[in-house]
């Protein structure tokens, strides 16, 4: 191991001058990395983030649709969700399936093992709440659900991986589209067209709105004080965890980096994936989907930035 190399999960050796958006800058946010993926590295890397949540804790993450997508494993999770004394959250979707309804969600999150771990519960039970966006491109309120405002702190889980729509999903779309009522993955979908159809959207507006949404979320959770990402590279499918047969991993597992800027570690991830073996068909997902207009709006309204410092913990 040297300063100028990290080794995936899977035994890979990444040049760290190819990581196009890294930087050595002091000013840059960091992204802390380790190829470890386990619980005891799930709880290494959040401690790195130096944060301590006040009130009650949120942990956000995909509950994931049966019967076989990548989300993350309770087991994987648990301790660092216990760490914060965490409730699991999610909303419910809004294209069908099964976790449309809030009784079919809860099953789903039972099923998945995640109330095995932790209290659950699904934020728009009794609807929507609106926030609003302030600088957006294209939207000027969010629709949240109702009870997102009843906890303090946020600790994002995100299953890093692509996605049908999007691209490519991570700790911005966990935090728009995640945490939007079904109200408001609608209004995400159509770019602000409407909040009862996710018909007749068109794509950039889509990707825009998403930075859009995830920086009110932000600011209201006080732009980073309240609120901090943890993004597992596994299982690194083209498809979304939102897909209950999700295509098979082309690109090894990497590992887990955690930041406090969320536009960072998305980007930090799609460094990783682009310099990585296997990885065309990922790739051509996310640049056929223009996925990287998504990061390039969330920079340009002030969510965060695309340069980082990477810091490697298992050295």
């Amino acid at each position: 191991m040297n300063d100028k190399t990290l080794t995936t999960n899977q035994g890979a050796v990444i040049e760290l001058s190819s990581l196009e958006h890294r930087t050595e800058s002091p000013d840059a946010p960091v992204v802390y990395f380790t190829p470890e993926i386990s619980p005891e590295a799930m709880v290494e890397m959040y401690k790195k983030l130096d944060w301590t949540p006040t009130g009650k804790v949120a942990v956000k993450l995909s509950t994931g649709e049966p019967p076989a997508s990548n989300y993350l494993s309770p087991s994987l999770i648990k301790d660092v969700v216990k760490l914060v004394d965490g409730t699991i959250v999610e909303c419910n979707t809004a294209y069908g399936g099964s976790r449309v309804a809030t009784e079919e969600h809860y099953q789903v999150a039972k099923g998945h093992g995640f109330t095995d771990i932790a209290p659950f519960q699904i934020q728009d039970e009794e609807g929507s709440l609106i926030i609003p966006i302030e600088g957006g491109t294209r939207l000027k309120e969010n629709y949240v659900g109702k009870d997102f405002p009843d906890y303090d702190s946020y600790l994002i889980l995100s299953h890093f991986k692509g996605h049908v729509m999007a691209g490519f999903g991570g700790a911005i779309k966990n935090i728009s589209i995640g945490l939007a009522s079904s109200e408001g993955k609608c209004l995400l979908h159509t770019g602000g067209l409407s909040h009862t159809t996710m018909q007749g959207g068109e794509q950039i507006a889509f990707l825009e709105s998403m930075g859009d949404a995830a920086k009110s979320v932000s600011d209201y959770l006080g732009h980073g004080e309240r609120i901090v990402y943890i993004n597992v590279m596994n299982r690194l499918s083209i498809d979304c965890d939102c897909d209950g047969h999700p295509a098979e991993p082309e690109i090894g597992d990497v590992g887990i980096l955690a930041s406090h800027d969320p536009v960072a570690l998305d980007q930090a991830c799609l460094d990783l994936v682009w310099v990585s073996e296997g990885n065309k068909t990922f790739v051509d997902r996310v640049n056929q989907r223009q996925g990287i207009k998504t990061i390039e709006n969330a920079e340009a309204i002030g969510l965060g930035v695309r340069k980082y410092q990477l810091v490697n913990i298992s050295k």
